[in-house]
């Protein structure tokens, strides 16, 4: 029987030595000037280190001794913002996502809606000249005031705050630009000709001369704040479904359990589980948590964890996975792991690490938005000035430095990295592929040559004794049983197969002293009095002997010899099953540009019969490989000039792993390799490898395209503006579709498949 996945997925890496680490909920950010100067504060404070994410409104900060979490949060709302340690988080009850159970984003839909029915009619008034009765202009007043004032209260709020700690961000240019356009309209409209009965006015598309004494922008003033209103609700939709994988995995769990207390069902909540307890799982229930079942058989569906679409064989003794399914008969489970420490909640909590985290693009986005906004401010008093200067006309200079106010805009420059994050690493995490953090997408973009080890990987790792040769005058059944008993305690996958053959077929074996473990070529030790050898060990081996070997080998089989008292006396054949999927995984990863290289300890025969059997030329079988030297190999490659990915699962893959351009590890193989890797792959299919290349990939070309679109958008609308060429009204709408449109652009990705 096959087991489900038992891998546990990796955690982050710890904080250094004499430091502690703490996540950070941020409240009052707008836009990512916000998290920027957050993250400057904070930055500036002795020995701490802070990322701020502007999407997922979290700061990751490292901290010394001698700072405690509340001076941090003391630091984040002495700059104008909030800051709370996040709950743990809890499985709820999963529900329908929508405005109206979002507190905060039905609020802000209130505010939108309001705005928009009030600033529609003076919107109208102003592009619509035969609309303009006598006096329409104190409705458009009366209209437009709260749509100022009290729909855009929260980005005069934040202005104000931002402006109370000596800082400016995206609300400072929103406020000074609509309060500016609609205290000129009160000026104009009570101390100049616009009051007057009779007044009309035209709506323009560019900047031109006009009289500025009877010019109101009333439209500008409102119609700008119900466009970015409207743009702040879409976003945050948008962010709140970018996240959406992050929430729907934490809720894949089970809510309760049926527990067994003296003999008897007790149904508890999930979270007053302990290890040891055991549990009953009826056919299409969800399995309450990491353990091992130790009564029933049955198939479980890891789909919604994994990605696997086929259900898992289980029977006693096979580890089970907490939120997987019984798809078939009744079980009974000993806890393994509950709480954090269960594959679900590491999953979660290496996929938000990762949505937390910044690529080197995104911090150069950072940057420039962090000095974003004063530079907007001395452009637009530029405007102002040189058009004063050229026209001598007051309310066209107010105009053109107006719309340079409104748009600018790097809200879409702080959204192009992280919200196409979060939706690559959702989406990744979906279909059972982990990636550890931004930086990781550079990487698969380079790589041109896949380096895939051979057991675990390329086959399934579940070696079975397939014949034994015993020598002239030795008893077979005595071979198996001495090399069985010494191998049952190694752990390599060719000593399992020996020792599970041996088992079945000569009964009970004896127990073994003074084992020994030499890395590469073998083991030895004492079994009933004898001085057993298994490996590659012998100096001399009798030809009958050596004949066996190497017949075995060109059959595909690992041969192995066997031998007391110094002589070999048989030879073991030991085959690995090819995995089904690996051929068509090889083609695939050639499809992707890569050249596959087969990597292995065993001998180049049977590596050949692998290499043959999903495509790999031979040219690029790489065998007899010591562990220490498979970090070797890896360098020597990229000594070739070549991008190394390293694709494997035990622990003599780990250091390979780190070493490699971009490591690739096995879900189903061991925690240091998982450690070691850069992506995980939660189930052990190949094919999962250029499937998490190619997210990789797709996820790195959502995140340029998002920075092209927001570079190019401010590098050629703050031209137009200053030229003149954009009303104020125009500038809002365009500013409020560049964050949609990255955000938009990023939620593809949940197409992926």
């Amino acid at each position: 029987m096959t087991s489900t996945t038992t891998a546990e997925t990796p955690i982050a890496p710890p904080p250094p030595a004499g430091t502690s680490e703490v996540e950070l909920l941020i409240g009052g950010m707008t836009c990512a000037s916000c998290a920027a100067r957050v993250e400057k504060k904070l930055n500036r404070m002795d020995g701490v280190t802070a990322t701020v994410n502007y999407a997922t409104e979290k700061a990751k900060v490292t901290y010394p001794g001698g700072v405690q979490v509340a001076d941090l949060i003391a630091t984040v709302v002495k700059t104008g913002y909030t800051a709370e340690e996040p709950a743990p988080p809890q499985p709820q009850p999963s529900q329908e996502a929508g405005p109206d159970r979002d507190p905060e984003l039905a609020a802000l839909r209130h505010r939108l809606l309001v705005s928009v029915l009030l600033a529609a009619p003076v919107v109208l008034l102003a592009m619509v000249p035969a609309l303009q009765f006598d006096n329409w202009q104190w409705l458009s007043l009366t209209l437009a005031a709260p749509v100022v004032v009290w729909g855009g209260w929260q980005f005069h709020r934040a202005a104000w705050t931002n402006a109370r700690h000596g800082a400016a961000t995206m609300d400072t240019l929103v406020s000074v630009g609509t309060l500016a356009a609609f205290g000129w309209s009160l000026w104009a409209l009570f101390f100049g000709d616009a009051g007057m009965a009779g007044m009309h006015d035209e709506f323009r598309f560019t900047v031109s001369r006009m009289d500025s004494a009877s010019t109101i922008y009333l439209e500008v003033a409102a119609g700008v704040v119900a466009l970015i209103l409207l743009g702040r609700y879409l976003e945050a939709r948008s962010k709140r479904r970018a996240g959406a994988a992050l929430k729907a995995l934490m809720e894949l769990g089970a809510k309760d359990v049926a527990v067994l207390r003296g003999g008897r069902e007790v149904r508890v909540p999930v979270a007053s589980l302990a290890v040891g307890d055991r549990f009953v799982v009826r056919p299409g229930e969800k399995i309450a948590t990491d353990g091992t079942v130790v009564e029933g058989a049955s198939a479980v569906d890891a789909s919604m964890l994994t990605g696997e679409s086929v259900p898992v064989d289980v029977a006693v003794g096979d580890a089970v996975t907490g939120a997987t399914v019984n798809a078939g008969g009744r079980l009974v489970v000993e806890a393994a792991r509950v709480g954090a420490d269960t594959q679900l909640a590491r999953m979660a909590r290496l996929v938000e690490d990762a949505q937390n985290g910044k690529a080197e693009v995104q911090r150069l986005a950072d940057r420039i938005s962090a000095v974003f906004v004063p530079v907007v401010i001395v452009i637009a008093l530029a405007t102002f000035g040189v058009w004063l200067g050229v026209t001598g006309d007051t309310a066209a200079a107010f105009t053109a430095a107006v719309a340079v106010l409104i748009i600018a805009c790097p809200c879409a420059l702080g959204l192009a990295t992280p919200t196409a994050l979060m939706v690559g690493t959702g989406r990744g995490a979906q279909l059972g592929i982990l990636i550890k953090g931004p930086e990781v997408l550079e990487s698969t973009r380079r790589v041109d040559t896949v380096v895939l080890d051979k057991t675990g990987t390329v086959t399934t790792g579940r070696m079975s004794l397939q014949e034994v040769y015993a020598a002239e005058g030795t008893d077979e059944a005595e071979v198996l049983r001495l090399a069985g008993a010494l191998e049952h305690a190694s752990e390599h996958p060719v000593a399992r197969a020996i020792a599970a053959g041996a088992e079945d077929r000569v009964g009970k074996l004896p127990a073994v002293e003074h084992f020994e473990n030499i890395p590469g070529r073998g083991v030895r030790g004492r079994v009933a009095g004898r001085e057993v050898t298994v490996g590659r060990l012998f100096e001399t081996v009798p030809e009958e002997l050596a004949l066996a070997r190497s017949r075995a080998e060109q059959e595909g089989r690992t041969a192995v010899l066997v031998g007391w008292d110094g002589a070999a006396r048989g030879v073991l054949a030991v085959a690995d099953t090819v995995k089904e999927s690996s051929a068509e995984a090889v083609r695939e990863l050639r499809a992707l540009g890569l050249t596959p290289v087969l990597l292995t300890g065993d001998n180049r025969a049977v590596a050949e019969a692998v290499a043959r059997a999903v495509g790999i030329d031979s040219e690029h079988v790489i065998a007899e490989v010591l562990p220490e030297d498979k970090v070797d190999v890896v360098r020597r490659l990229q000594g070739e000039g070549r991008s190394v990915a390293m694709v494997g699962d035990g622990v003599n893959d780990a250091a390979a792993l780190a070493t490699a351009d971009l490591g690739l590890a096995m879900g189903t193989g061991t925690d240091a390799a998982i450690e070691a890797g850069d992506l995980t792959l939660v189930r052990g299919d190949l094919r999962v490898a250029a499937d998490a290349i190619r997210l990789s990939r797709r996820t790195l070309a959502t995140i340029k395209g998002n920075l092209v679109w927001a570079f190019g958008y401010n590098v050629a609308a703050l031209p137009l503006a200053a030229a003149g060429l954009l009303n104020p009204m125009i500038a809002g709408a365009a500013m409020a579709f560049s964050s949609v449109f990255v955000v938009t652009n990023s939620l593809r990705l949940r197409t992926f498949r």
